[in-house]
């Protein structure tokens, strides 16, 4: 698959990071139709949904299971 960037979002040898069994933050590089994005995991990039979040580019958000579940808001 390739994004609209052109960019190939990759997987780790083990699987996807942003599809284990724990949340991780990660961080939206672009967005793509039907609530979807493509996210850095800091190990490559991934695609993910977006649907239940309100993300932007450079949001970072909680996956788990391929799903971002919350918006990481920035700490003081």
């Amino acid at each position: 698959m390739t994004t609209e960037s052109g960019d190939s979002p990759s997987c780790v040898a083990n699987g996807c990071i942003t599809c284990g069994d724990t949340a991780v933050v990660v961080t939206v590089v672009e967005l793509l139709p039907d609530g979807l994005a493509v996210v850095d995991t800091g190990a490559g990039r991934e695609e993910i949904s977006v649907a239940l979040v309100d993300a932007v580019v450079g949001t970072s958000v909680l996956v788990h299971a391929g799903e971002a579940i919350a918006v990481i808001e920035d700490q003081p």
